[in-house]
């Protein structure tokens, strides 16, 4: 059993406290998107079911679009529903010019075939960055919607000022939403990263070469105290519902006290940047739809803009 370093003060990575920046630029953004002459944004939550993690996403992200002023619709179906039903909605949603942006609330029924929504949602609209067109301007670097977990656990490391170029990187999970893309922007900042997956030999190995173990597996409690190197840091973008209601992550947070130098918790972590990357992500969808094309997608404020936002901060705090 790993004996826990007493000198090391595992420090709480709080995705509050990046929030309340991220609040203020979503708003700035809307400003310069109504300037602009776009539309007021709208994030429609298509739900197929009643998955207990699903529903507690969506939850998540009605909260945060209250407060930034961003509509959110409901769009549900029945659990039983048909990949009928599910691509005449998915054309519904894409061909409403009242919509700016559509999420689709994963994990779908199993008789829903997942090819259907990457094939047939529109990529102006896919807030997720999760069909092939966007999947594929993300892994050749070009403009594109882009998966809000990852990007959010990216601001979030920025935020923080973790240096991510040179550093070992170990992702554990290979979804399209989150581990893939997460291990690809990773790249893309100088981090030398493992993907490791169901298939991986020997986990703990892998998990204890890395600086930062970034774990997306959806499985509770997966990374445990003797699975990372002493003074590593924990990335845990897991939402998982135990039985008792509460949610928990992929990292047993408690066992890795006195082991990471810093993790962040569940929920309060990875969480409240993913909705708000979510938000930022769909007045992106909004720049895009103005000229109907990905490569005038905007995520942040243009840098003379960004300067005045800083300053205005600055003044505010």
């Amino acid at each position: 059993m790993l004996k826990k370093d007493p000198s090391i003060d595992t420090f709480v990575l709080k995705g509050s406290r990046l929030a309340k920046r991220l609040r203020a630029e979503i708003v700035a953004m809307g400003l310069r998107l109504s300037e602009r002459g776009g539309h007021a944004p709208q994030l429609a939550t298509f739900l197929v079911g009643q998955d207990p993690a699903a529903l507690a996403y969506r939850a998540s992200i009605e909260r945060t679009f209250a407060r930034v002023d961003i509509a959110n619709i409901r769009v549900e179906l029945p659990k039983n529903a048909d990949d009928q039903q599910v691509l005449n909605t998915i054309t519904e949603l894409n061909d409403d010019p009242e919509i700016t942006a559509v999420l689709v609330l994963m994990p779908l029924p199993e008789q829903i075939d997942p090819h259907l929504v990457l094939e047939n949602l529109s990529p102006l609209k896919d807030v997720d960055g999760i069909t092939p067109t966007n999947a594929g301007r993300l892994h050749l670097g070009l403009p594109s919607l882009r998966p809000s977990t990852p990007a959010g656990g990216l601001a979030l490391l920025d935020h923080y000022g973790v240096t991510l170029a040179g550093s070992r990187i170990t992702v554990v999970g290979r979804s399209n939403v989150v581990g893939r893309p997460l291990a690809t922007l990773l790249t893309q900042r100088n981090a030398t990263v493992t993907l490791c997956h169901t298939g991986t030999i020997d986990l703990a190995a892998e998990t204890r070469r890395a600086d930062i173990v970034c774990v997306a597996a959806g499985q509770p409690g997966l990374i445990t105290g003797d699975m990372v190197s002493p003074g590593a840091m924990v990335i845990d973008f897991g939402v998982n519902v135990a039985s008792d209601g509460s949610l928990v992550g992929d990292a047993d947070f408690e066992g890795l006290q006195g082991v990471a130098s810093a993790i962040t918790p569940v929920p309060g972590g990875t969480g409240p940047v993913t909705a708000l990357t979510l938000a930022s992500n769909t007045l992106a969808a909004g720049f895009a739809a103005l000229s109907g094309n990905l490569d005038q997608v905007e995520h942040t404020l243009p840098v003379n803009l960004r300067q005045e936002f800083d300053a205005a901060m600055g003044a505010g705090s």
